[in-house]
C-alpha cells in the first residue's frame, strides 16, 4: 500500500484547491526557497494527526489556515485529503472494504479539527493507529527533514525502539498496548468508585427496608384504627337504636299516662262543680267555725307567752348552774394535765401551720389552672366550684380549731395562777367533811374537761382528713377539666378547619350538588366513583354547566344480579333519580368483573371502597381517590363533629 495523491485547500500557501500525484518510484518537488515545499511535508504531517502547532511551524492549529495577503482575503477553513491505494486489502478491518482509502482532516477557525476516512467521521486516534499499522505516520521516521540524520544516530536506546518497531510495523500494536493499559487503569479506578457507589446504594437500602417496614407497620395501624372506627360507629347506632326504642316507649306510656290524668281533670271538674253549689252553706258553717277558732286562737297565746316565760326562767336557771359547773371545771384542772395539753396543741400547732401553707399553695396553683380554663365544660367548672367550698369550709373549721388552741393557751396560763389557790381551797375543803361531796362533783367535772378535750382533737383530726380528700377530689376533677377542654379544642380546630375547607369548594354560580347530598356513611367513596366531577355541577340552570330536573323514565331498565341500587344509600335532590336508579352497588370487585358484561346502556356498578364498571367497558379500580368522594367523607366528619362537640 502506498500514497497516491494529496490533495490540499486553503492550507497556510495553497489557497485553491491543488493536488499533487504520486506515482510509483520517486516525486520530486523542484523550487526556488519559500515556493511552499515544506508546506507539503508538513501538510502530510497534519493529516497523519500532527497534534502539535511547532511542528508545522505555528504557534496555534489554526496557523495552518491561509491568512491573506494584501490582494487575497483570508480563508476560514482549511483540509487536507491523502489518498491510499488499497487494492492489496493490507488496511485494518474497519477500513478495508474499499481499494482506496481517502484520510482527510478539516479545520476551521474557532471550531477546531475533524478527521474523515472514505466520508465517515472518524477520531484523531483512528487516523493515527492507521497510519502506524502501515508503519508511519506523523513522527515516523520516514519523513526525514533537516537535522533528522543526526537526531537519529544519536537517539537514545528507547528513541531507536521506537524506529525499530516501526520498521517492524509493530507500532501500532505498541499504542494499542498503551491505550489498553489506560483503559484498564480507568476500568481499575471505575470498579473502586463501583465499590463506594455500592456500599452506598447498600446503605440506601437498609435505610429503604426499615422505612418500608415503618410504611407497613403503619397501613396495619391504619387499617385497625378503620376498624375500631367502623365498630364505635356500629355500637354507637346500636345505641342510638336502643334509645328510639326506649323513648318509643316511654312517649307510649307517657301517652297513656296523659289520656288518665285527662280522665281525671274530666272528673275533678265534674266534682267541682257539685262542690260549687254545696258552698254556701260550707261559708256559713265556716264563719261559725272561723269565731269559734279565733276565741281557741286568743286563749292559746296567752298559754304560750306563759309557757314562754316559764322556758326563760327555766332557762336562766340552767345558764347559772352551768356557769358553776364550770367554775368548779377550772378550779379542779391539774398541772399536769395542762403541761401535757401544751405539747400536744404545740406540735398540732406545727401540723396545722404547715397544712395551711400547702393549702394556700395548692389553692393558688388551682386557681391559676382554673383562670386558664375554657367556660365550655360549665358541669365539670360547677363541681370544682363546690369542691373549692369545701376546702374553704375545711379552712374556716382548721381556723376555729386554732383559735381553740389559742384559748387552751390562755385557759393554761390562768390555770397556772389558779393551781395555788385550788390546792388552798382543796385543802380547806378536804378539812370540812361536809364538803366531800363538792370534791367529787369538781373531780367529775375535771374527767369531763379532758374527755371534751380528747374528742376536741379527734375532730381536729377528722377534719384535716377531709380537707386531704377534698383536695385530691379537686385535684381530680381538675386533671379531667383539662384532657377536656384539651380534647374539646381539637374538636374545634377540626371542625373549623373542615368547615373552611367545604366553604372553599362554593362557586359564584351556587354549591354543588355535593353539598345536597345525605350519604350512608361508608358510600362515600362508591358515590365519588360513580358520579366523579358532575357532583361538582349546581343545581342552578343559570350556570353554564348545571343539572336540570327531568321527569321520571317510564320503567327503568333493572340492573343485572339483582343487585340494590345507589339510590337505597343516598338522599339528595331529585335532579339525580335518573342517574343513580341505574348505578348499582356490589360487595367486592370480583361480582363487578362478573356482572360488567351484563350491563345494559347507561348503567353502571360500584363498589364500597372506589371501585366501578361502566356498561361500555370503561373500569376504575378500586381505592382511586376522587374530590367528590373525599368531600363527602369530610361533610360526614363535619357533621359526627357537630353532634360529638356539644356532648
Amino acid at each position: 500500500m502506498h500514497f497516491t495523491k494529496l490533495k490540499l485547500v486553503g492550507f497556510k500557501s495553497f489557497i485553491e484547491s491543488t493536488e499533487l500525484m504520486i506515482e510509483p518510484g520517486t516525486t520530486g518537488i523542484v523550487g526556488p526557497n519559500g515556493c511552499g515545499k515544506s508546506n507539503l511535508v508538513e501538510a502530510l504531517r497534519w493529516v497523519m494527526g500532527e497534534t502539535a502547532p511547532s511542528q508545522v511551524r505555528g504557534g496555534g492549529m489554526e496557523d495552518v489556515i491561509f491568512n491573506g495577503t494584501d490582494s487575497r482575503a483570508a480563508r476560514n477553513v482549511a483540509e487536507v485529503a491523502l489518498l491510499l491505494d488499497n487494492a492489496e486489502r493490507t488496511a485494518p478491518a474497519a477500513f478495508n472494504e474499499d481499494e482506496e482509502i481517502e484520510v482527510a482532516r478539516r479545520i476551521e477557525r474557532g471550531e477546531g479539527s475533524a478527521y474523515s476516512v472514505n466520508g465517515r467521521d472518524v477520531r484523531a486516534r483512528d487516523v493515527q493507529y492507521l497510519f502506524a499499522d502501515f508503519a508511519t505516520g506523523a513522527h515516523s521516521s520516514a519523513l526525514v527533514g533537516q537535522g533528522r540524520i543526526s537526531d537519529i544516530i544519536n537517539a537514545k536506546p528507547a528513541q531507536r525502539r521506537g524506529i525499530l518497531e516501526e520498521a517492524a510495523g509493530i507500532s501500532g500494536l505498541h499504542a494499542r498496548r498503551h491505550e489498553a493499559e489506560l483503559r484498564l487503569r480507568a476500568a481499575e479506578g471505575n470498579l473502586g468508585r463501583l465499590d463506594d457507589v455500592v456500599g452506598a446504594l447498600e446503605t440506601q437500602l437498609q435505610a429503604l427496608k426499615r422505612q418500608s417496614r415503618q410504611a407497613n407497620r403503619y397501613r396495619r395501624i391504619a387499617e385497625n384504627l378503620k376498624s375500631a372506627e367502623a365498630l364505635l360507629l356500629h355500637i354507637r347506632w346500636s345505641a342510638a337504636c336502643e334509645s328510639q326504642e326506649a323513648r318509643a316507649a316511654e312517649l307510649a306510656r307517657e301517652t297513656e299516662r296523659v289520656g288518665e290524668l285527662t280522665r281525671l281533670a274530666a272528673a275533678a271538674a265534674t266534682g267541682q262543680a257539685e262542690a260549687a253549689g254545696a258552698l254556701p252553706d260550707l261559708r256559713q258553717t265556716e264563719a261559725t267555725e272561723a269565731a269559734a277558732l279565733h276565741r281557741l286562737a286568743v286563749a292559746r297565746d296567752r298559754l304560750e307567752e306563759e309557757e314562754r316565760q316559764t322556758e326563760e326562767q327555766r332557762q336562766a336557771i340552767e345558764t347559772r348552774l352551768a356557769q358553776i359547773a364550770e367554775d368548779l371545771q377550772r378550779e379542779g384542772t391539774l398541772a399536769e394535765d395542762a403541761e401535757s395539753a401544751m405539747a400536744t396543741i404545740a406540735g398540732q400547732r406545727q401540723e396545722l401551720t404547715q397544712a395551711g401553707e400547702d393549702a394556700a399553695e395548692a389553692e393558688e396553683n388551682a386557681e391559676a389552672a382554673h383562670a386558664a380554663s375554657t367556660a365550655d365544660v360549665a358541669a365539670l367548672e360547677g363541681r370544682i366550684a363546690r369542691l373549692t367550698e369545701e376546702v374553704a369550709a375545711m379552712e374556716a373549721e382548721r381556723a376555729n380549731l386554732t383559735r381553740r388552741l389559742e384559748e387552751l393557751d390562755a385557759r393554761q396560763a390562768k390555770g397556772t395562777e389558779q393551781k395555788a389557790e385550788a390546792e388552798r381551797e382543796h385543802a380547806e375543803i378536804a378539812a370540812e367533811s361536809s364538803h366531800q361531796s363538792a370534791i367529787a362533783e369538781a373531780e367529775e367535772a375535771v374527767a369531763n374537761a379532758r374527755e371534751a378535750a380528747q374528742a376536741a382533737r379527734e375532730a381536729q383530726r377528722d377534719a384535716e382528713a377531709a380537707r386531704e380528700t377534698t383536695a385530691g377530689d379537686e385535684t381530680a376533677a381538675r386533671d379531667l377539666l383539662q384532657a377536656n377542654d384539651a380534647k374539646l379544642s381539637r374538636l374545634h380546630a377540626e371542625a373549623q378547619a373542615l368547615t373552611e375547607l367545604l366553604g372553599h369548594g362554593l362557586t359564584r354560580e351556587g354549591p354543588g350538588i355535593v353539598d345536597a347530598l345525605e350519604v350512608d356513611s361508608g358510600y362515600e367513596a362508591a358515590l365519588g366513583a360513580a358520579l366523579g366531577e358532575d357532583l361538582e355541577a349546581p343545581e342552578n340552570a343559570e350556570a353554564e354547566i348545571h343539572w336540570t330536573a327531568l321527569a321520571p323514565l317510564g320503567k327503568n331498565p333493572a340492573l343485572p344480579g339483582g343487585v340494590k341500587p345507589l339510590a337505597d344509600f343516598v338522599q339528595g335532590p331529585a335532579v339525580l333519580a335518573r342517574r343513580l336508579a341505574q348505578i348499582g352497588v356490589v360487595e367486592s370487585a370480583g361480582d363487578g368483573d362478573k356482572l360488567q358484561s351484563k350491563l345494559g346502556p347507561g348503567q353502571r356498578l360500584v363498589s364500597k371502597d372506589g371501585g366501578m364498571w361502566r356498561w361500555d367497558g370503561f373500569t376504575v379500580g378500586a381505592g382511586a381517590p376522587t374530590a367528590a368522594a373525599s368531600r363527602l367523607k369530610q361533610r360526614n366528619r363535619l357533621s359526627e363533629l357537630e353532634t360529638e362537640l356539644p356532648a
